[in-house]
């Protein structure tokens, strides 16, 4: 059973939700993560000024998906950034090109999943997911959030993302926060819970 992990990370913090996700979903018996970004839209001299060259080049090695990719899994846990709360144009555009599989039904009863990051505490990470949710729910996907049982989410100890709508962390205003040990661990526990229903769905 595999459950593709399909994202877009400009500087590097979604990916880190992305690769923790992945670690809970291998955590699974006989449940592999494959993971895959997205097509890039912006033009190279663009990264260079916004200055995401260096975080663009960490992830060369992870292979773009393909649309053939996201009908074949098992179940899939897509992972963006928030922009004005909701999904990043780079998701939207590949999203948008999946009318074959919403024809053929290629989604219909698999589990999907939504993580994300926002700048700040209240940057539109639940709008974000919520947001996403309607292109799952077109597709007839099985929606997945994050449950209480992760008890990390209820945390008043410190700042941190993670709600029952799934995953997510702070980048901070100028980027330099990445996601702290609770947000990972909160994409850790929602690869394996999706992994779990998955698996059952696949049964």
């Amino acid at each position: 059973m595999n459950v593709l992990i399909v994202y877009y990370s400009m500087y590097g913090h979604v990916y880190k939700l992305a690769e923790a996700a992945a670690e809970g979903v291998c955590s699974v018996e006989n449940a592999e993560a494959v993971l895959r970004r997205v097509p890039e839209t912006l033009p190279q001299e663009m990264l260079e000024k916004m200055g995401a060259i260096g975080a663009q080049k960490q992830q060369a090695n992870i292979p773009v998906c393909t649309i053939e990719e996201l009908g074949a899994a098992d179940a899939v846990i897509f992972c963006t950034p928030t922009r004005f709360g909701n999904m990043c144009g780079q998701m939207r555009q590949f999203l948008d090109a999946t009318g074959q599989l919403w024809m053929n039904g290629s989604l219909v009863g698999k589990a999907g999943s939504v993580i994300t990051c926002s700048n700040t505490q209240h940057g539109g990470q639940e709008s974000t997911i919520l947001s996403f949710h309607i292109t799952l729910l077109h597709h007839g996907m099985v929606v997945v959030g994050l449950p209480y049982s992760f008890q990390g989410q209820m945390t008043t100890s410190e700042i941190s993302g993670c709600s029952p709508y799934g995953a997510s962390a702070i980048a901070g205003e100028d980027g330099s926060r990445f996601p702290s040990e609770n947000e990972l661990a909160g994409a850790r526990f929602q690869g394996e819970h999706v992994a779990k229903i998955a698996k059952k769905l696949t049964a």
